[in-house]
């Protein structure tokens, strides 16, 4: 028996925008939904100009800091909170979820949203994290200090991985490339660390 060699990658989109997004797929909790809060931003390219067809997924803890472990991501049922939402970008490459305000998932550890990036010309999906800044429910300036992922980190490159807060929620924007590059992140299948730039 001949074993396969694997093939390799093939550039993602801009196909995932007729086949990916579902009816609620940005709505984790439906808005005004009580404690409901927005995570958006931008998506932009490494000259700033805006990714107008990038698709971003999330994965996050509920606010106890549980790690969800219902069903029902691909058919909104209007009250069970599954931590996974998937939001394309528009022409001016803004993406925006309504979700829940993630907590830490062990004491002292920061809360943070795992984002997945999906855009034309990638080889790969592209993952970072979106941790809450400092000033939010239970995180201090020291909480992002000790985090194992962003000490690992120059500090200069830590910002590209903390949200902003703002009147609604908070906001998180994606360079894929250039000047303050968002940190994307490698997975071995055991765990992420920073991958290079």
């Amino acid at each position: 028996m001949t074993s396969a060699a694997p093939t390799p990658g093939q550039t993602v989109g801009p196909f995932f925008h007729y086949a990916l997004p579902y009816a609620g797929d940005r709505d984790l909790v439906p808005p005004g939904t009580p404690g409901a809060i927005r995570l958006h931003g931008r998506v932009t390219d490494g000259a700033g100009a805006p990714v107008p067809d990038a698709l971003l997924e999330i994965w996050q803890a509920d606010p106890s800091g549980a790690v969800p472990r219902a069903e029902g991501s691909l058919r909104r049922d209007g009250f069970t909170f599954t931590g996974f939402g998937r939001a394309s970008t528009d022409r001016r490459g803004v993406y925006s979820f309504s979700t829940l305000t993630p907590g830490p998932t062990r004491p002292g550890a920061a809360p943070f949203f795992a984002v997945t990036v999906f855009a034309r010309g990638q080889l790969d999906r592209l993952l970072t994290r979106a941790y809450l800044p400092a000033g939010s429910p239970g995180v201090d300036e020291q909480t992002l200090d000790v985090d194992r992922l962003l000490a690992s980190l120059p500090a200069e490159r830590r910002s590209t991985l903390v949200a902003t807060a703002d009147g609604r929620g908070y906001v998180f924007d994606v360079r894929l490339q250039g000047d303050d590059e968002t940190v994307f992140l490698a997975f071995d299948g055991r765990g992420a660390s920073a991958g290079g730039d």
